[in-house]
């Protein structure tokens, strides 16, 4: 029982140190920069960002124990299935130390969407991630056309204007 209680201590500390690391560099990147490059492991195998050259990208930063993000991936799941014709491409980048805590996320709340795993915590670093979830909104010429803190019901409309709006600009 100890053991237990241990180990949800030790998981608690690990995901308040990875959200506090990322407060130190609020939004790195800013609209219009063109967005860093990633190579991450994923469920259907190597997910690399520049391989999404010209689509539109919504690159959404996440984590089991975020209730936001619970939250977020039924719309994320809506808006892929809706737009992806159009060339959108969702990328939930996975921020849990262990995978498994991931796995069992998704066994309960399934993507439609392209999965990768950091468990390392290195690329939000370089986005600048400040808190879960993080999202970004990258054009099809690869620069980053805004930067999202948080989910809730009420965003779903602005995010989805946001997505349109891109899928529409000049190709």
């Amino acid at each position: 029982m100890a053991d237990i209680k241990l180990s949800k201590v030790k998981t608690f500390l690990i995901a308040f140190s990875i959200c506090i690391g990322f407060s130190s560099n609020i939004y790195a990147i800013d609209p219009g920069s063109k967005s860093p490059d990633f190579d991450l492991p994923g469920t259907q195998g190597p997910v690399k960002l520049s391989k999404s050259a010209g689509s539109v990208v919504y690159v959404d930063f996440w984590a089991s124990w975020c209730g936001p993000c619970r939250q977020s991936f039924s719309w994320m799941n809506e808006v892929q299935e809706k737009y992806r014709s159009q060339g959108l491409k969702i990328i939930g980048v996975n921020l849990d130390a262990k995978n498994e805590d991931a796995k069992k996320f998704l066994a309960q709340t399934p993507a439609k969407f392209t999965i990768a795993f950091d468990s390392k915590g290195d690329v939000p670093k370089v986005f600048g991630v400040k808190g879960m979830p993080t999202s970004f909104l990258i054009g099809r010429d690869g620069k980053v056309i805004f930067q999202h803190l948080g989910f809730k019901e009420a965003d779903r409309e602005s995010l989805e204007k946001e997505i349109k709006s891109a899928l529409e600009a000049k190709k």
